[in-house]
């Protein structure tokens, strides 16, 4: 519930944020005249008849600007299992990043470089078993799909599945072949680098109890800034180099695909992670020392190079504590579990297999991330205070009870010494002179 109530918060701050006056409305009969005869006849009858709101959107994009509208983004070639005839066009309502990266191919092969595009790939996870098998299809097309993407599948009759479309997701595999969906971030039809560079379109994703970036970056100094200051971030702007065109806060954008001095812009938003937070023992991504480098450059704009450096140490070493105190031990008293037969036939099927899955996939995470992103409630009370009230209130009793003596080579670990030992008599009573002399309890 707090974390609802930071966002939900975040929000209506964000709506109370100084905010440019709204632009002129475009002259619609000078736009259309400079855009192709195909696109004349499909704005005159979608401005009538059809959806006036995508017209009115469309003009105030740039690709109007440019003469760019509906048939050149639409047109597809006979090959295409999704194209249908349409007043005399073959056309289909899905626009693909192939059909974007014939104007823009460096930021088309920087996406399909990066796990953003490979996001639909879900089927052998965990988190598709949950959505797909133990809570149900439905879920998961209006859930998991909405995020990660899956494959656009076209009927017999060339409709295309109601199942799979409409589909945003950012890793969603196209009828042409392409992965990804450009318009999840910029929006169709404004393609909108501002609504691309604000933190609420990355928090359409990450955010809730297993990846809580958005909230994170909310309670972060960044996020403080950023709500305080949004009316001088130049978030239309063309040209959006941090130093250069703005400088007030950094938002998702900034840190992981922005260009700032010594670092060009990107769409690949991996170029700058060092360690992978996602997994149950935390791992570095290849060339990741490059990578952090290359983060570095970023964070030095605006932080001296000892801060920088030091703040990488405290952050590796949160990563490190939970790998080798919770995140390996657990792991190694699963496979253990699963060896003797004690699991189900199910990744769900008992408790523990819950318990695991939330110690590493929820809380875990939470507790990584927050390091990562400078939200210390996050690394703390959503984070290491919840894995270790469930590592040794929950997981290790289970297992135990499971295997006994399953457990003794990780509570025998010095970190662990504590179960057995307590504190002192003398740590006790430090403890009731701080609360007595504070609070006068």
């Amino acid at each position: 519930m707090e974390r609802k109530r930071i966002v939900a918060l975040w929000s209506f701050c964000t709506l109370l944020a100084p905010a440019a006056t709204l632009a002129a409305q475009p002259d619609l009969p000078a736009l259309v005249a400079q855009t192709s005869k195909e696109s004349r006849a499909c704005i005159a009858c979608h401005q009538k008849e059809a959806d006036p709101v995508v017209v009115q959107q469309w003009a105030q994009s740039r690709h109007a600007q440019a003469g760019i509208a509906c048939f050149e983004c639409h047109q597809v070639d006979k090959g295409r299992p999704d194209g249908f005839e349409h007043f005399g066009q073959r056309i289909s309502a899905v626009v693909t990043p192939k059909q974007c990266g014939e104007c823009h191919p460096d930021e088309t092969a920087q996406f399909e470089a990066s796990h953003h595009a490979q996001a639909g790939q879900i089927l052998g996870s965990l988190d598709n078993v949950l959505g797909d098998i133990v809570e149900g299809p439905p879920a998961a097309v209006s859930g998991c799909v909405k995020c990660h993407g899956s494959t656009v599948k076209v009927l017999k009759d060339g409709k295309l599945d109601p199942a799979t479309w409409p589909n945003e997701g950012i890793g969603r595999i196209n009828p042409d072949g392409s992965k990804g969906s450009c318009s999840v971030c910029h929006s169709r039809h404004t393609f909108s680098v501002a609504i691309a560079r604000q933190p609420e379109s990355c928090g359409y994703c990450h955010l809730g109890p297993d990846h809580p970036q958005e909230e994170i970056y909310a309670e972060s100094k960044h996020g403080v800034t950023y709500r305080t200051l949004k009316g001088q971030m130049n978030l239309d702007s063309r040209s959006w180099v941090l130093g250069k065109d703005y400088s007030a806060a950094p938002t998702c954008a900034t840190c992981h695909m922005g260009a700032a001095k010594g670092v060009a812009e990107t769409h690949d938003v991996g170029t700058r992670l060092s360690w992978t937070l996602r997994p149950e023992v935390s791992i570095h991504l290849p060339n990741w020392r490059q990578k952090r480098d290359e983060m570095k450059k970023v964070c030095l704009n605006c932080h001296a190079s000892d801060w920088v450096n030091n703040f990488y140490v405290q952050y590796d070493d949160v990563v490190d504590l939970y790998n080798s105190k919770f995140g390996e031990p657990a792991k190694a008293i699963m496979a253990k579990l699963q060896a003797a037969g004690k699991l189900g036939p199910s990744p769900f099927s008992q408790k523990i297999q819950w318990d695991y899955f939330e110690l590493w996939h929820h809380e875990g995470r939470r507790a990584r991330m927050g390091a990562s992103m400078m939200g210390p409630d996050y690394v703390q009370w959503h984070g290491f205070y919840e894995v270790a009230k469930d590592f040794y209130s929950r997981f290790l009793p289970e297992a135990e009870a499971l295997l006994p003596g399953v457990t003794a080579d990780v509570i025998n670990e010095p970190t662990n010494r504590w179960l057995k030992r307590g504190l002192s008599k003398e740590d006790r009573a430090k403890i009731q002179e701080f609360y007595q002399k504070r609070y006068g309890e």
